[in-house]
């Protein structure tokens, strides 16, 4: 199997900075930061890492890493090596999420441009916004007989494919973590993922959601930027 055909563990993990931090020396500060950002560089032959600021949109949240590795143990060492960082002293990791990619069973009828369903690569569109969060099915949902599943989801994609600035990106999470996806929503125009979200509150489908919070929003920053505001 070559890599590419290989599936990616797909991390979410989002970090609140301790407040004694802001009241450090600023010489210690500085340094801090320099060692936190020199290890997320030096992960960057062997991971995948997008840096996105939450500050100031949720409580428990200061900034999220996005991280895509084809090995497990990358997440581990680099979190590891993170938090032995001055700066990395004043984190706590408030949430993190686990997934991995597979191909989709419900898309082989639809014909779209990057339809990610299709791909075992995540491929990050670059866009200024993510929004991030956890997805569980009813229990009913998957009792359904395949073909009841399959229109719904027909529907689902369809939508989905009206508002092309919005960028869908479906991590699964059965047995690796608490929730069963991860979906990630890529765009530039927040107003238009609003409108998705209260389009497909209107679906059949919807009623067999059982749970989809927490919901972060994500905007995508450098790392030294972010660490300048959180300090």
């Amino acid at each position: 199997m070559t890599q590419d055909q290989k599936r990616q563990y797909v991390n979410y993990t989002f970090y609140k900075v301790d407040p004694h931090w802001r009241r450090r020396p600023l010489e210690e500060k500085e340094r801090g930061k320099r060692e936190f950002v020199e290890v997320i560089e030096g992960y960057s032959n062997k991971i995948m890492v997008f840096t996105y600021s939450t500050f100031g949109l949720r409580a428990d949240s200061d900034f999220m890493l996005w991280r895509i590795s084809y090995n497990l143990d990358d997440f581990q060492e680099m979190t590891s090596n993170l938090v032995k960082t001055g700066f990395g002293k004043y984190l706590n990791n408030t949430w993190s999420f686990l997934s991995m990619t597979r191909y989709s069973i419900y898309v082989d009828k639809h014909s779209h441009e990057g339809q990610e369903g299709r791909r075992l690569m995540v491929i990050p569109s670059q866009s200024k916004y993510i929004f991030v969060y956890p997805f569980v099915k009813t229990t009913d949902w998957y009792l359904l007989p395949m073909a009841d599943r399959q229109r719904m989801m027909d529907e689902h994609i369809e939508l989905g494919h009206k508002y092309p600035t919005v960028k869908i990106n479906t991590s699964y999470s059965f047995g690796l973590d608490d929730q069963e996806f991860i979906v990630a929503f890529e765009t530039d125009k927040p107003e238009d993922f609003m409108e998705v979200v209260m389009k497909m509150r209107e679906q059949e489908g919807r009623k067999y959601t059982l749970r989809d919070t927490p919901i972060f929003t994500c905007v995508k920053k450098d790392i030294g930027e972010i660490l300048d505001m959180v300090a």
